[in-house]
């Protein structure tokens, strides 16, 4: 795999704040903690990740827990962080966070702690 691109830090830490600003460069990976509501959202959370993952055939670690998922990606083929990384980074940003956007036909999720599963902070 000696064709793909591996970042190095300063890269990565510039992107990061371009393109992905919720996420940071940890331990060698890319890593974001999605903060759920309880374990509903946790799930509804972790099967969107897999799902694309799959889809993509990039796999990240995850770390799940009651009220939360952690992803760290990295190109471990690579053993570093890739453009592989990024852009599967960005699709969870954007399939974990989806909202209707204002004056959708879609209601989106009532503002009741009864219905509420990602914690968007």
């Amino acid at each position: 795999m000696s064709d793909i691109r591996v970042y190095g830090e300063a890269e990565i830490r510039e992107r990061i704040a371009r393109e992905l600003p919720r996420w940071i460069f940890e331990d060698g990976c890319l890593r974001r903690t999605y903060r759920t509501h309880g374990w509903k959202g946790t799930l509804m959370a972790l099967n969107a990740v897999g799902h694309l993952a799959e889809a993509a055939w990039h796999h990240p670690d995850l770390t799940v827990s009651y009220d939360r998922v952690t992803i760290s990606l990295m190109t471990h083929s690579a053993k570093g962080v890739t453009d592989k990384d990024f852009e599967l980074a960005s699709q969870i940003e954007d399939m974990v966070m989806w909202r209707p956007p204002a004056g959708s036909a879609l209601e989106g999720t009532p503002d009741d702690v009864r219905f509420a599963y990602i914690r968007d902070e």
